[in-house]
């Protein structure tokens, strides 16, 4: 059987633990950060990164079939 292709957006988007968990960045953190934008609160929050929700880890992970 061919080697599975890794989806080239999903592997720049998540990284999975050493635990197996699905790591993600927060949304919102592109355009808009200084001025009329976001309050300081929220771009604080959305800071760093955070687990992926537990009903897209099935999806991320058949997008990733190496990691």
């Amino acid at each position: 059987m061919p080697k599975l292709k890794t989806h080239s957006g999903a592997k720049k988007r998540f990284k999975i633990s050493k635990n197996g968990k699905v790591i993600r960045a927060h949304a919102n953190m592109s355009h808009l950060l200084n001025g009329h934008g976001k309050t300081a609160k929220t771009k604080r929050h959305a800071r760093g990164t955070t687990v992926t929700d537990k009903t897209s880890v099935a999806a991320v992970r058949k997008m990733m079939p190496y990691n």
